[in-house]
Formats: structure tokens, sequence, C-alpha cells
């Protein structure tokens, strides 16, 4: 599986100093290493920039396209618009340190990068946390979920009578009133 990522490790040591740009296609196939199925399928372009300098290299990850989510509300599939940016530095040490998510320390016998979980991470964080249907938030979606919670919903206050009042709380508000 490992063999499947290696089109995401940049070899940064044969670049020139400068800018450098790499265009990237991510389908659901992408989120099969990661174990991650929380939606049906997805298109995402991520765009890296790199710009490497003589002492670190500095990422820009650009991704844009849909994936496509199961309703929160409805359970009904749609497609979801994404759009994030991560940016990442890269500098270099004694040992490898990842524990900033925007500073990673590389150690100086290192040669290339492995970016596919910079990739798969500016990916899910771009997913909204309430997966809500644009027809449900616009009302266009017709659905037998939606039809079965607007039945179950509770009435509001000024639907009843005060006929509908139960009597014992009656009494209790008569004994406020002494």
């Amino acid at each position: 599986m490992m063999k499947d990522l290696e089109a995401y490790v940049i070899k940064f040591v044969g670049l020139k100093q400068g800018k450098h740009q790499f265009e990237y296609k991510i389908t659901d196939e992408f989120f099969d290493f990661f174990e991650y199925d929380d939606f049906n399928t997805a298109e995402v372009n991520i765009t890296v920039l790199l710009n490497k300098k003589a002492n670190m290299l500095e990422f820009s990850f650009i991704a844009k396209g849909y994936v496509n989510l199961n309703c929160d509300v409805s359970t009904e599939a749609y497609n979801q618009a994404i759009q994030n940016t991560f940016e990442l530095v890269v500098k270099f040490g004694d040992e490898y340190n990842d524990d900033n998510e925007d500073l990673l320390i590389l150690p100086w016998s290192d040669y290339e990068l492995n970016i596919a979980h910079y990739i798969y991470e500016t990916i899910v964080l771009a997913i909204p946390q309430k997966r809500i249907h644009p027809g449900v938030e616009d009302g266009t979606l017709n659905s037998e979920i939606l039809d079965k919670l607007d039945e179950l919903q509770p009435k509001a206050e000024e639907d009843k009578n005060e006929d509908d009042i139960d009597p014992r709380w009656e009494d209790l508000k008569k004994l406020l009133n002494d």
C-alpha cells in the first residue's frame, strides 16, 4: 500500500531553490489507505506549492472540489463543496519532530517528504462538522424522514388551548396568588 502513496513523495534534494508546483487529483481510493469512510465519494484537486529555500521548505496546500456526504438530518446523499488551505514549514535539525502542526523538523539526512498525510488532513478538515443537505436548508428536499420529523415535532405553545391545561397546574397557580 505504501507504493500507492509514492506519487505523494516529494524529493526536495534534487530541486533547485525557488518555487515549485505539484498537482494531484484525489478520489475515494486515496482515503482507503487511511481507512476513512465518512463520505461516499470524493473528487478534490490539490495544488501543492513548494518554496525551497537554503535552510527550509515552505509548503502551501490548496484543496478545491467536492465530497459526497450523507446528510445528518435526512440521511440523503449530497455533494458538499470544499475549499481549504494549509501552510507547512519544514526545517532541518538533529531529529524528526512534528509536535507543532504548522512546523515539521526533519533530520539533516532526509532527502524526501511524503505529503499524503498533509493532503488527507487538508481535505478532512474542510468538511463541515454538521452536514446538512442544501434541500433541507431551503425546504426543497422531499424525504420520508423529513415528513416523519415534521409529524413528530412537538406542537408550539400557541397551538394549545387554555382548556388543555392540566387542572393540577391551575391549583398550584392559585397557591401563588394567595
